[in-house]
Order: C-alpha cells, then structure tokens, then sequence
C-alpha cells in the first residue's frame, strides 16, 4: 500500500486543503497564466482554463493513485480563494516538492510557513526520511523560502531541468533538502 501524506495542514497564517475542481478557474486568474509565476517553473503559463483543469484533475488522480499530494494554499480569512499550492511525490524514502504562489503573495513567507509545516509533517512519518526540493540557480526568491523552511543546500546539479520561459536546454538548480 502506498504511503499517505497528511490530507489538510494547518499553519498559523494558513491552509493548506486537497485541491478541488472549482479551484481551477481561481488559480487560472490568480497566477497560472502569470508569466512571473511560470518563469523558473517547468511549465509556461497557462493561455486557456482548461490548461488549469487539466492540472487540477491530474492532481486529484495523483491522490486516488496515493504518489502525489497537492495542496492548495488559502489564508484563513478567505479560505476559498487559492494563493498558491505546494505539489509532494512520494518516492522511496522521501518527498520532493514544488510549490507556486501568486505574486501578491511574495514577500510575505507564506510558502516559507507551508514547506516548513509540510516538511515537518512528513517527517513525522516513520516511512519518510527526506523533503527534497530543486530550484533554478539564478531563482534566490526560492532558495531563500527553501533555506527558511529550514532546507539545506546539498549540491548543484549541472543541465538538470529545462525551465521552458527562459531556454529550452536543461539548466543548473540547487538540490535543497530536509532530512531526519
């Protein structure tokens, strides 16, 4: 049986829910097609809500398969209005993340709070041993969240993913990592 991840979380400042499908429509015009939001991710902005669905859907089959966990983050005082999410895989001992926010957001350490609430829980968990992320070398803004939800840099990896708003080629990123 596949190991399960913690279905809500809860923070100080947040909400970290299962997405549903009428959140698709919210995220599309809060920050998927943002090309700020997309521009070290490996996707290009959303140009159509049904990009966004598609997302959704495949996050909600990522579940029910139980090898990935999305979370969408929304602020207590407006909790149906997503502000950005946090993507798990489960792999074999561990987690890798991924996470967006809409960019009213920045600034604030909201994600900083989320990954660290989301780290801790996972390594509560007797089967999981690492919380492990990548970033874009030249992205500081997701070092720094990385680095303040207690992450540690482990490395650099040369040519590892390609970040199709800046090159079609593989870039270097930081591997970050949070173990028990």
């Amino acid at each position: 049986m596949p190991a399960v991840l913690p279905n809500d979380l809860r923070t100080s400042r947040l909400i970290l829910h299962e997405p549903r499908p009428e959140d698709a429509s919210l995220i599309f015009q809060s920050y998927a097609q943002d090309e700020r939001v997309s521009r070290y991710l490996i996707w290009k902005p959303n140009t159509r809500l049904a990009e966004t669905e598609s997302f959704i859907d495949g996050c909600l089959q990522g579940r029910l398969d139980g090898n990935r966990y999305a979370y969408v983050l929304v602020l207590p005082s407006d909790d149906d209005i997503p502000i950005g999410m946090l993507d798990a895989k489960i792999s074999l001992h561990g987690v890798e993340i991924g996470y967006v926010l809409s960019p009213v957001h920045w600034g604030k350490a909201y994600m900083a709070e989320a990954v660290a609430a989301f780290a801790e829980a996972v390594l509560a968990m007797p089967e999981h041993f690492r919380v492990q992320a990548y970033c874009d070398v030249d992205n500081p803004a997701s070092a720094r969240t990385l680095e303040n939800a207690g992450f540690h840099r482990e490395g650099r990896l040369e040519r590892f993913i390609v970040h199709p708003n800046i090159s079609r080629e593989p870039r270097a990123c930081y591997l970050y990592a949070r173990c028990k």
